[in-house]
């Protein structure tokens, strides 16, 4: 049994059917019941059941061949720096009806047979809206109340580019042909707005999210996104309208708005009472996970009948989902890979492989590529005068101006989609992807080579420990991931005993990933207890336990704690922004591993590594790595302190602390200068260290609870037995890093180092092999210009 079906000739560039040129129609056979699977590759298919003629095995083939072919064009393109989704507009273009050449066309009439790359984009399109949903989940819709002028300056700016466009319009409307006047006011106002999902996506992939820049362009991109998506469901409302009479498109509008409003205040209520009936620490049920993705397919549908597009209905429901954990994090986790990474390129793709390059009108290019060019430099123009007009720097407009102009994946799926729903002729649509290829790779390219973030911490100001001037201020940022580090940290502020005359400023980091959300949050706790407002509180043991050392040290010790929630790539962007703001001469990291009570590694997070590097490489001032090896987490305070210098800026800042240290009675200090035979004494450093030591044998000489020993080394080995002959006589040790610094009693132990970032000495206390519970501070000085 077979149906035979109409078409319009534009549709059957790869259909295996026959075209009809008099009768202006074609005739599609298709069985019923369609042959879903094969009988295999090898067996008889002579009742026409062969792997090309089962859409189940024909669906496989296709997703297969799109995936590896973007996979390829991903490996080719990503060493320049072109972002991921234009792999996947090629691969449709390469696979599309846009190719036709030989038998490579045959090939492609065999795998996507008539109607086939319908169905494709159908199962797709489900992973694109939960793409869509899960963006604006992690959108913090409160933020709109928030957003500063300049953001709203720079949102409205987009608006210029609009009018610009229908003033040239309506001054050359006598010698613009209808179809322009027409088809090209959606040309410039798609170019002229963003779209959310695309600016927090080209700020993730730049790593820049948590930048003064990656705030402001996130700000106001979600102005943009949330008040366009207003307006254009609202003029599809009036467009669609059904009926007779005045009534009827404000009756559409109403339903429109009713629904909005309606999912965004109840289904905000239904969240919140979801998360509320969640344990904490514990993930939310399977049942209420279940249930979300069964309302976006309903609100879908309700869409649908409202004349408006299917996955509406996800971006109203994925506003009402309070981002972060436990639900936005846990839907994140859950539908992130099979929507985001597998479904909404393959989506991406079935759209493009609608659009024939070769059908192009060559006369209509050119004033399509005019407004386009228009619309984009009046844009750039806008944004950079507008950011100049607000004080900022010339090269961070630009990038702002970049940045807003990009375009993505949302941008060319609704290109196409209009044109499916025939808003834009083949020439229009062609040329809209081709320049939003263009803008994607020049805003990515463009800000990746004008903006550095960590530019601003470059070190012209000294900040550090050995040139703070006495009884001034120590400032100090102090970051913690994990429970375990609160402890240590605290030991670490009591051993420097501030006092009156000493006094002591913490600013305490609770450093958590961003998960569920697309918006970094910075708090400030101290505002927040004395505004009353107390909306977000992570960190509430760290504010307990460091408000407890504030009143031990009255009038000697402030703590000011914070909560930064940020991704692990761009994190200490908000260390280092702290350290520069507070005028800070150190900031203390804590190790990446954690030790049980046997001496055995319990945990090692790698993300904390290479966040310390980071701030290690671009810090504004000093830094320090907490090295806790203590018998417990809650070890008691440190007594017995050991520092070992051997020589270089970083042994020289780390003696700076130790002496801090030793102006407390209870706290023993003993140093050890370990000497080369023969030292170069005409080298800078050498003098300097000379200098410093003649300090310390001079006035904290005489002092009961420091000791002092000069120990000559001639080989690496004899600093190995040292090492292990001292190593558990003391509860701290402090060492200096020695970054850059070559010496021949060290230079043999390089090779052997595994955690460079801790130094030589530094790594052999850490290592497995050092039978020590001792807590170790490595010290580098700040790195200047």
């Amino acid at each position: 049994m077979s149906i035979i079906g109409v078409v319009s000739p534009s549709t059957i560039d790869l259909a295996g059917a026959c075209w009809n040129q008099d009768q202006n129609h074609l005739n599609v056979c298709i069985p019923v019941p369609p042959h879903l699977t094969s009988k295999g590759l090898w067996a008889d298919h002579s009742d026409g059941r062969s792997p090309f003629k089962s859409s189940a095995t024909i669906l496989q083939l296709q997703i297969l061949t799109i995936v590896v072919t973007t996979q390829c064009f991903h490996f080719l393109l990503k060493r320049f720096l072109i972002p991921h989704f234009i792999s996947s507009v090629l691969t449709g273009f390469v696979l599309g009806p846009t190719l036709k050449y030989g038998q490579f066309y045959e090939y492609k009439k065999l795998l996507f047979p008539f109607g086939s790359e319908d169905t494709l984009q159908l199962i797709s399109l489900f992973g694109y809206t939960f793409y869509l949903f899960l963006t604006y989940v992690q959108m913090d819709f409160s933020r709109i109340s928030r957003t500063g002028s300049k953001a709203w300056a720079i949102a409205i700016s987009s608006l210029i580019p609009i009018v610009a466009g229908f003033a040239i319009i309506i001054g050359l409307a006598s010698s613009l042909s209808e179809q322009v006047i027409i088809g090209m006011p959606p040309v410039f106002i798609s170019h002229s707005i963003c779209s959310f999902p695309v600016i927090a996506g080209l700020l993730n992939e730049l790593q820049i999210l948590n930048s003064e820049i990656g705030r402001l362009a996130l700000s106001s991109s979600l102005l943009l996104d949330i008040s366009g998506n207003i307006v254009q469901g609202i003029g599809t409302a009036l467009i669609t309208a059904e009926g007779i009479g005045p009534m009827a498109p404000i009756s559409s509008v109403v339903k429109v708005l009713g629904l909005f409003f309606f999912v965004i205040i109840v289904g905000r209520h239904l969240m919140k009472w979801i998360v509320r009936h969640t344990p904490e620490g514990r993930p939310v049920r399977k049942i209420y996970i279940y249930t979300i993705v069964l309302l976006v397919l309903l609100l879908g549908v309700l869409e649908n009948k409202l004349k408006q597009p299917f996955f509406g209905g996800a971006i109203m429901l994925g506003l009402a989902v309070p981002e972060g954990p436990p639900l936005g994090s846990e839907l994140v986790n859950q539908l992130e890979l099979v929507s985001t990474w597998f479904l909404t390129p393959i989506f991406l793709t079935s759209c493009i492989m609608k659009v024939n390059l070769s059908q192009i009108d060559v006369n209509q290019i050119l004033v399509v590529v005019g407004f386009i060019i228009m619309v984009t430099l009046v844009k750039i123009v806008s944004c950079v005068g507008i950011c100049r007009y607000r004080s900022m720097p010339t090269i961070d407009s630009i990038c702002i101006a970049l940045i807003m102009s990009c375009k993505g994946v949302v941008d060319i799926c609704t290109y196409v989609l209009l044109y499916e729903a025939k808003k834009y002729n083949e020439t229009y649509v062609g040329v809209m992807v081709i320049s939003g290829l263009i803008l994607a790779t020049i805003s990515k390219i463009g800000v990746k080579f004008l903006y550095d973030p960590s530019r601003k911490y470059a070190g012209y100001q000294r900040r550090n420990i050995l040139y703070l001037k006495p009884n001034t201020e120590l400032r100090i940022v102090a970051c913690i991931h994990k429970p375990c580090h609160i402890s240590p940290i605290r030991n670490f502020l009591e051993l420097l005993s501030p006092t009156t005359t000493n006094p002591m400023v913490v600013d305490v980091m609770h450093l958590m990933e961003l998960v569920g959300r697309s918006t970094p949050i910075f708090i400030s706790h101290r505002d927040q207890l004395i505004s009353g407002v107390s909306e977000h509180n992570f960190s509430g043991e760290i504010i307990l336990t460091f408000s407890l050392l504030e009143h031990e040290f009255a009038g000697a010790a402030t703590v000011n704690p914070y909560t930064a929630i940020s991704p692990f790539t761009s994190m200490h962007d908000d260390i280092c922004y702290l350290a520069m703001d507070k005028v800070a001469s150190f900031i203390i990291l804590p190790f990446h591993i954690r030790w049980t009570n046997d001496g055995t590694v319990e945990s090692c997070d790698n993300n904390i590594r290479s966040l310390n590097c980071k701030v290690l490489e671009k810090a504004p001032c000093s830094i320090g790595i907490l090295v806790n090896r203590g018998s417990s987490s809650f070890n008691s305070s440190y007594h017995k302190v050991a520092i070992i210098f051997i020589g270089g800026a970083d042994d020289r800042e780390a003696l700076c602390w130790a002496k801090r240290s030793a102006k407390e009675s209870n706290i023993r200090l003993s140093m050890f200068h370990l000497m080369e035979k023969e030292s170069d004494m005409t080298n800078w450093d050498t003098l300097l260290d000379a200098e410093v030591l003649r300090d310390v044998q001079g006035i904290y000489g005489s002092v009961e609870n420091m000791t002092y020993d000069d120990i000559t080394i001639y080989d690496a080995s004899q600093i190995t037995s040292f090492l292990n002959t001292v190593v558990n006589e003391f509860d701290f040790i402090i060492v200096g890093r020695r970054i850059g610094i070559k010496s021949s009693i060290t230079t043999a132990l390089l090779n052997w180092t595994e955690f460079s970032e801790l130094g030589v000495i530094g790594d052999l206390l850490a290592s497995p092999d050092v039978d020590s519970g001792a807590s170790i501070l490595v010290v580098q000085q700040q790195q200047t210009k």
